[in-house]
């Protein structure tokens, strides 16, 4: 399953992990992905969705 917002598309991005040492090692920036049930075409369906897209109400939560 793919680590993307179906709504605004956020995806992981690449980085470096730097230690107090200055040691430095690749890493990812994972997206905060809820699976929420969500009102789309005045049906139910559950959707994976990030946590900027539900606190800024580009989602209608399901009841």
């Amino acid at each position: 399953m793919a680590k993307r917002c179906e709504i605004c598309g956020k995806t992981p991005v690449v980085g470096r992990q730097v230690s107090h040492a200055h040691n430095v090692s690749a890493r990812r920036f994972e997206p905060n992905l809820q699976s929420v049930r969500a009102v789309i075409n005045r049906g139910v369906k559950r959707i994976r969705v990030c946590t900027r897209c539900l606190r800024s109400h580009k989602v209608v939560k399901a009841a």
